[in-house]
Order: structure tokens, then C-alpha cells, then sequence
């Protein structure tokens, strides 16, 4: 059975209180379990899901346990925020942001190494 982990932002106390029920909060909305195993990871995952739409548009959660069958050797269920969009990449997750009008070409090439004038 591997360790889950779970991290709520700005969770209302519902989704706090359940998951304190089935885990210990460690830190402020930080919840880890060493022994929950698939069936109850997959009951918890439901019932935060049944909830999903109370969650504020800022807030979300974020449910992690080792797995040796995805990339990286890390299960990833989110809902809500952070919003980020996770790719698995020849075996292990990358989060996807978007470039600002800060991010120019020119400067993603400097900081690659890879600047094409030089």
C-alpha cells in the first residue's frame, strides 16, 4: 500500500474535515496517509469529486500516491487549482505553463543555451 498525500488551497471545512477523517493534516491543508490503499484512495477521490463544485474558483485540491505504473512513479489527481495541465513526456510529467509577453523567444533560447545569433 503506498503513501498518499493530499493538498487542499482554500478547501471549505468540509473537504478539510473528510479528509482529516481518513488522514493526518500534517501542516495546514496538508494531509498524508502511509497505508491507504487503492479501494480507499478511489472512495476518497469520489467523494471529493461529489463535492467539486463547492470548491471556490481560487481553490482546489490535489491527491498524490506512489504508482510505478505512470510516469514519473507518481498517481496525480487534481481538481480545481492549481490549474495546471500536466503532459507525461517519455515517461515522466512536465506541468505546462503558459509564456507571458515576458517570456520572447529570444530570452527562452538565452536561458536554453541554445541562442541561434551567437
Amino acid at each position: 500500500m503506498p503513501m498518499t498525500l493530499s493538498m487542499t488551497r482554500n478547501a471549505p471545512d468540509r473537504f478539510r474535515g473528510f479528509l482529516a477523517s481518513c488522514m493526518l493534516e500534517v501542516a495546514p491543508g496538508v494531509y498524508v496517509a502511509p497505508r491507504m490503499g487503492k479501494a480507499v484512495r478511489e472512495r476518497v477521490w469520489e467523494v471529493i469529486q461529489d463535492w467539486a463544485e463547492l470548491l471556490p474558483e481560487d481553490g482546489g485540491l490535489v491527491l498524490l500516491w506512489s504508482d510505478p505504473q505512470v510516469p514519473s512513479g507518481i498517481g496525480i489527481r487534481m481538481i480545481g487549482w492549481p490549474k495546471t495541465e500536466l503532459l507525461d513526456h517519455e515517461g515522466v510529467w512536465l506541468a505546462l505553463g503558459q509564456l507571458t509577453q515576458q517570456h520572447d523567444m529570444r530570452e527562452l533560447e538565452t536561458l536554453a543555451g541554445t541562442d541561434r545569433d551567437t
